[in-house]
């Protein structure tokens, strides 16, 4: 029996048992300015900022997010290093890196991976409905790099965060209700 849920060349059917207990953690971004961005996340997104670390010997600061609801936020501890310990052990953690300084420089931009050369492509959110999410961003005036219905894949949006990373929203039951034809 295979430990994979679908075929696909190159799927290791072993697993080392070194790798038991692994996470995936988190994807970082680089910043240019952590107000707006902050901003954007907590706002906009509806994340949680659950730690910030400032290493001022090298001049940069990280804020890790993430989606905590009520009830989940309330298990995050106080202290700082079990706050660290906790952010380092959980899934699906934001991480965005700040170098001091690119805020005050008016030419300073980061690649958003999806211009020449290709690289990085987005980070992708799920909401319980992807239009009322749409025109909520709509309303804030999101950029918007795909509505919903734009294109040959419907009823999945891309937006842009204050420093053109491409995020992705989507809703999670909507490929098999257009399946389904609903």
């Amino acid at each position: 029996m295979t430990r994979h849920f679908e075929d696909a060349p190159g799927l290791c059917e072993d697993a080392d048992p070194a790798t038991e207990g692994y996470v995936f953690n988190q994807t970082m971004m680089r910043i240019k300015d952590p107000e707006r961005s902050l901003d954007f996340y907590t706002r906009v997104m509806g994340m949680r900022l659950v730690r910030k670390l400032k290493f001022p010997e090298m001049q940069f600061t990280l804020y890790f997010l993430a989606y905590l609801d009520d009830r989940q936020a309330q298990s995050v501890p106080s202290d700082d290093g079990h706050r660290t310990t906790f952010t380092f052990g959980r899934e699906a953690m934001l991480e965005l890196t700040h170098n001091w300084g690119t805020e005050n420089d008016e030419s300073f931009a980061y690649h958003n991976g999806n211009d020449e050369p290709q690289g990085f492509g987005h980070i992708g959110v799920a909401v319980p409905d992807v239009y009322q999410a749409a025109e909520r961003f709509e309303s804030l005036g999101v950029p918007f790099v795909k509505r919903p219905d734009d294109g040959k894949m419907k009823g999945l949006a891309f937006i842009q965060d204050p420093d053109g990373y491409w995020i992705e929203i989507l809703q999670p039951d909507m490929l098999e209700r257009q399946r389904k034809g609903e």
